[in-house]
């Protein structure tokens, strides 16, 4: 018996090993079974919401507590406290949730309110809306019971003046995460959920939104299917509703690889004379129901967090379009 175990286990090993191999040859990146994935260096977030998910925390609730922990570090300047504020020198915040059901809910151009995917988690439970703006939002938010802070950091104030000195608007390739954090988690229950929390371009005009509380473009889920989630240049991921694509290319049978690829591949083509397509970056991560993952992205650089049941966190290089130089 224990001569046909290990005979057993030797036969498994080599399999598993085959399959390995074979699915890192087509670019899938496989994992027994995918937790959370996130954009950027956000590991520490990443780990929180997989831990989460590991002692059985629902999909929707791990996201929204792992991207809590980017919109509460002041260190970084694209999500939450410390975000870089806008022209004006205000910081406002977006965000966006979605859970297995399809539900959905949305909130843009926060001010004072720290935790905004919480507050999106809020509008989508409490209200018959999906999505409030402005002092809306904030209203609704001192109604639940969240604190007024003051977003604007000293760091981020600074640097704000200093941009003040020439007033040059450009987005800029990969700096620190770009202007996202954007979370798909998958429970035991095998159910998917998202959020998606960002200040926004720095130093952008008053009222300016980009793609990452807009279902469709910076999020969206299916739960038969898988979910995705975007980052980068926010306007040319609203022009091609992006995460959406994503999902519905894995629905007709491509794995988050070729998805993510075939929509990059897509902004690429209508940008690759433009003017403006040296600044232009834009990624996907994505993961389907097999526990198949994915990222792809214009230009080197763009990297996610992965957590699964076996191997744990750890981040991952997306595949490019073309390389790119600092």
């Amino acid at each position: 018996m224990k001569r046909r175990n290990f005979i057993f286990d030797i036969f498994s090993i080599g399999l598993m090993s085959s399959i390995s191999t074979r699915l890192k040859a087509n670019n899938l990146n496989f994992s027994p079974m995918v937790r959370s994935i996130s954009t950027w260096k956000t590991t520490e977030a990443n780990h929180k919401a997989g831990s989460l998910l590991d002692n059985g925390t629902d999909a929707l609730n791990a996201a929204v507590i792992g991207v809590a922990v980017e919109e509460e570090n002041p260190k970084n300047t694209t999500v939450g406290y410390g975000g870089a504020p806008d022209r004006s020198g205000n910081v406002t915040l977006d965000a966006c949730v979605m859970n297995h059901m399809g539900d959905c809910g949305s909130v843009v151009a926060v001010e004072n309110i720290m935790n905004v995917a919480r507050l999106a988690k809020d509008v989508m439970e409490k209200t018959p809306h999906v999505m409030l703006a402005g002092k809306g939002a904030e209203e609704f938010a001192i109604s639940e019971g969240y604190k007024k802070i003051n977003l604007l950091t000293e760091t981020s104030k600074k640097d704000w003046e200093k941009w003040l000195e020439n007033e040059e608007y450009k987005p800029i390739i990969n700096i620190e995460n770009h202007d996202t954090i954007g979370m798909l988690c998958l429970d035991k229950n095998n159910n998917m959920s998202g959020a998606c929390t960002t200040s926004g371009l720095a130093y952008k005009m008053k009222g300016r939104i980009g793609d990452s509380p807009i279902i469709g473009s910076g999020l969206f889920i299916d739960n038969k299917i898988g979910g995705a989630v975007a980052t980068g240049l926010g306007e040319e991921v609203v022009k091609t509703v992006g995460s959406y694509l994503v999902v519905e290319l894995m629905r007709q049978g491509k794995s988050p690889y070729d998805a993510c690829k075939e929509i990059v591949e897509r902004i690429y083509d209508k940008h690759k004379n433009h003017r403006d397509m040296k600044h232009l970056q834009v990624g996907f991560i994505a993961v389907n129901k097999k526990g198949e993952h994915a990222g792809y992205s214009i230009r080197s650089g763009f990297n996610y967090a992965v957590y699964d049941e076996e191997i744990g966190n750890r981040m991952e290089d997306a595949p490019f379009k073309m390389s790119w130089k600092k």
